[in-house]
């Protein structure tokens, strides 16, 4: 069974940074792409960042500039830092696998960024 834990969200200040993480397991991680997803109230989850199993990036046009996608395969992880946020970034943050695969969403964690 796959489980994903998010952590590192908080409440920062507008243009403030942050770093989240989410440790993966029952998988085999380095065999699968990931990517981080956000749910703001009252609208729909989205995919913000995508990582591929060569370390391929990709990003909304939202985040582009701002947020940084990345894995470490030793450590089971990903990461997505968080740079120049901003009042809409708030959301709660997910990791799972790439669209089309993923599996049983965990938890998240809540960024808030106040302006």
């Amino acid at each position: 069974q796959v489980q994903l834990v998010e952590s590192g969200g908080g409440l920062v200040q507008a243009g403030g940074s942050l770093r989240l993480s989410c440790a993966v397991s029952g998988v085999i991680f380095s065999g699968n792409a990931m990517g981080w997803y956000r749910q703001a109230p009252g609208k729909q989850r989205e995919l913000v960042a995508a990582i591929t199993v060569s370390a391929t990036t990709s990003y909304s046009d939202s985040v582009k500039g701002r947020f940084t996608i990345s894995r470490d395969n030793v450590k089971n992880t990903v990461y997505l830092q968080l740079n120049s946020l901003k009042a809409e970034d708030t959301a709660v943050y997910y990791c799972n696998g790439a669209p089309g695969m993923t599996w049983t969403w965990g938890q998240g964690t809540q960024v808030t960024v106040s302006s």
